[in-house]
């Protein structure tokens, strides 16, 4: 696959995850809530999980922003159910290696979508909108 052609496929992911964002909304019951915000541009993202037994059972955020922030809330708050909050802040730190241009293996680490985020890492002003989720998601993870 050529490269125009897997950005293409890329933007269709995050503009996929951005109109039809997955987990978005609240958690009934217990749960973890962090509110975070990105004060260059605006994004703002309220994230709740429900832990048990340290590990994630569910995940869900309201918020508004750019199509990346957005995007980005909604292919973490789906990699990281199911996944004990160790994993989960591994996951986050690969994603800011990622974030930083270095090689990670989005495979071993099970971060299905979020590969398509990559290219956000060659615009440095849109970091801080990729990583606003994960930064609240580690934030709360260590709360827990």
């Amino acid at each position: 696959m050529s490269f125009s052609n897997l950005d293409t496929l890329y933007r269709q992911v995050i503009m996929d995850h951005y109109k039809n964002p997955r987990n978005r909304g609240q958690i009934e019951g217990d749960s973890l809530t962090i509110d975070m915000n990105n004060p260059t541009c605006g994004d703002r993202i309220q994230l709740q999980m429900q832990v048990e037994n340290g590990i994630v059972k569910d995940a869900k955020f309201e918020g508004e922003g750019c199509s990346i922030s957005m995007s980005s809330a909604s292919m973490m708050t789906q990699a990281i159910k199911g996944k004990s909050l160790e994993q989960a802040v591994k996951m986050s730190r690969a994603f800011s290696e990622m974030m930083l241009g270095n090689e990670i293996d989005t495979e071993e680490l099970d971060m299905g979508d979020i590969e398509a985020l990559q290219g956000v890492s060659k615009f440095p002003a849109r970091i801080k909108c990729a990583t606003l989720a994960w930064k609240a998601m580690e934030k709360g993870a260590l709360e827990d």
